[in-house]
């Protein structure tokens, strides 16, 4: 017999789902360590997130945003945020 510490936030989350198809977090772990045994592996692929450039050039931006948010527009609705929008893509086609 052995103890595994389990995230208290996902315990709560899941024992629900498990408790609809029958089984108790004792035998999913146990489930989990046979599929570690027969696949000679974690049972799914285990990835490092990839970001398009455009969306590393959003990640850099959002950085830079939260150092100086000072030097960058903020608005108090949706409306405001919109017309901002509407009129930066306006005079990008008049340039």
């Amino acid at each position: 017999m052995s103890t595994v510490r389990v995230n208290d936030n996902i315990k709560k989350e899941v024992l629900p789902i498990l408790d609809d198809l029958g089984i108790s977090l004792s035998e999913a772990i146990n489930m989990f360590l046979h599929q570690i045994k027969l696949n000679n592996g974690i049972p799914f692929n285990l990835k490092c997130p990839t970001f398009s450039d455009e969306m590393k050039e959003a990640l850099k931006e959002s950085e830079e945003i939260m150092k100086k948010p000072d030097a960058y527009p903020s608005f108090s609705s949706v409306e405001e945020f919109m017309e901002d929008l509407h009129n930066e893509i306006r005079d990008k086609k008049n340039q």
